[in-house]
């Protein structure tokens, strides 16, 4: 069953992370490329994020995705693939359209880039260990 790891402040949810098995989330931006390309399914996938805008800015999607690894972590780990915004460093993008966050956000927690996605996403994975 597809999970969500929630960020609450008090009694609002603030952020969170989708995440789950490729058949509980089948359904992902580009998925014809996406099967077409693909030589190893993941174990999980990290499909969306959200953070309210009021929290925006303030690493929130960061401890969401954190958050979505250890309980990964906690389901027996395995290899995690994410769909994040490959910005070029020069653009800028408004955060309301970053439904995975960006590139080097996943860099920063240690995902490997693979390959792009469509127009301006791409692939990235990493090996996620049991708890």
């Amino acid at each position: 069953m597809a999970s969500t790891q929630l960020i609450v402040d008090g009694y609002r949810a603030v952020a969170w992370a989708q995440f789950g098995t490729v058949e509980e989330l089948p359904n992902i931006h580009h998925r014809k490329q996406w099967e077409a390309e693909t030589t190893q399914v993941p174990d999980f996938r990290i499909t969306c994020l959200f953070v309210d805008r009021r929290y925006r800015r303030k690493g929130m999607a960061e401890t969401a995705v954190k958050g979505a690894l250890a309980l990964i972590a906690g389901q027996g780990g395995g290899l995690v693939e994410a769909y994040p915004h490959g910005l070029p460093p020069d653009k800028k993008i408004s955060s309301s359209f970053l439904y995975n966050a960006t590139r080097t956000m996943y860099e920063r927690l240690g995902f490997t880039y693979l390959r792009p996605k469509g127009q301006g996403n791409c692939v990235m994975s990493l090996t996620v260990k049991a708890s």
